[in-house]
């Protein structure tokens, strides 16, 4: 089946009353009649079941894990490291999953290294006997840098690693980790895979059940999991993806390739412009660039008035949605990232981040040139 019937329906839940949608459990507990698969919604919900059983699919995945937000999925998935175990981990990351690795996973006695790591070379230079963990995104946030995902994971089977792919930005229309070798993909279900800026979620799926059933068990014990309302409205978002990536990826061609034009702005990052340094691994390792674009601008002055003066795209801090966002990464964020940090990687006052909707490409850049010139 391919993805974009897979998106409609991967769904095997079968209701006996013939409902298209998958009904909504709003049980807390449910009643042991002979059937043992559910008793308590923190342990397992059937709607839950079903939007992990279209994330599992859509991944190629062996088992998948829905949870509150994108952020408790990555605090789940850094639970399967203890006291002296080493993650390395890409240096340019959504500044939320840096604030958790800086703030509790090190007093957790987990140690970090942080490096571009689509430079394999010095991935390979910081491995040593502690190394537990190779985290990547790709495309990151909001540098767009692109990591080679087989590469990373050929090195990492070397020396027995895993391999942890936050795949937020491309979603599983476009791109597939544990298809290239990656052990646990990550999701913000949030961002694409909802799609319209109304419910939080996230996704952890693994490429064995062994991996997958310890999530499982940590994903029950923290209690994060995800309700069945919001499981019931992430189903519903999914069923439009493709859609929605086809028309969201077309629409970001045009506006990178219009953004390129414009003297004030003096750099483009988006990952679907043959200039851009990882084009070529993201187009064999991807089937689209998506939606992410960020540029940074010739004065603070400007970046402070585009965010002013916009008015279709709307300045908010999320992603993936309908509708198109423009982001300042130093107050929204990064703000939580050190500034020699930000500043050292080019996340300064005139850097900024949009996720493109899927209006109509004309009106996106009318408004982007107004908001420029106006």
């Amino acid at each position: 089946m391919e993805i974009d019937t897979l998106c409609l329906h991967a769904n095997n839940m079968e209701d006996k009353f013939g409902s298209i949608s998958t009904p909504i459990y709003q049980s807390a507990t449910f009643y042991h009649n002979g059937n043992d698969e559910y008793s308590y919604s923190r342990l397992s919900n059937p709607t839950r079941s079903s939007v992990e059983n279209v994330v599992r699919k859509l991944e190629n995945g062996k088992s998948c894990n829905a949870f509150s937000s994108g952020m408790a999925a990555i605090t789940t998935v850094l639970k399967l490291f203890k006291k002296c175990d080493h993650i390395i981990a890409s240096n340019d990351l959504y500044g939320g999953a840096i604030r958790l690795f800086n703030n509790f996973s090190k007093l957790e006695g987990i140690d970090f290294d942080y490096v571009d790591t689509s430079n394999t070379s010095d991935v390979v230079k910081l491995i040593n006997p502690n190394t537990k963990a190779i985290y990547i995104e790709t495309p990151s946030n909001p540098l767009m840098q692109v990591t080679d995902i087989a590469k990373i994971s050929e090195i990492a089977k070397k020396y027995n690693i895993i391999v942890i792919v936050d795949n937020t930005f491309l979603s599983p229309y476009f791109q597939r980790p544990l298809e290239l070798g990656a052990d646990i993909v990550i999701h913000s279900g949030t961002k694409y895979l909802g799609g319209h800026n109304d419910t939080l979620s996230g996704f952890v799926i693994t490429n064995s059940i062994e991996l997958g059933d310890k999530i499982t068990f940590i994903s029950k014990t923290i209690g994060a999991t995800l309700s069945p309302f919001d499981s019931f409205l992430i189903e519903r978002g999914i069923k439009t993806l493709a859609l929605r990536m086809d028309r969201i990826n077309s629409n970001a061609i045009k506006v990178a390739n219009f953004l390129t034009t414009i003297s004030k702005i003096k750099k483009v990052y988006y990952v679907g412009l043959k200039s851009h340094k990882g084009y070529e691994i993201n187009k064999k390792q991807s089937s689209g660039f998506g939606g992410m674009i960020s540029i940074e601008v010739e004065s603070e002055e400007l970046a402070i008035k585009i965010l002013n003066n916009v008015k279709i795209f709307k300045y908010a801090e999320s992603l993936g949605g309908v509708d198109s966002l423009i982001t300042y990464p130093i107050k929204q964020t990064h703000a939580d990232v050190p500034e020699n940090e930000r500043n050292a990687r080019g996340i300064n006052d005139r850097f900024l981040r949009l996720s493109i909707g899927i209006e109509n490409s004309i009106d996106l850049i009318n408004d982007l040139r107004d908001a420029i010139y106006g």
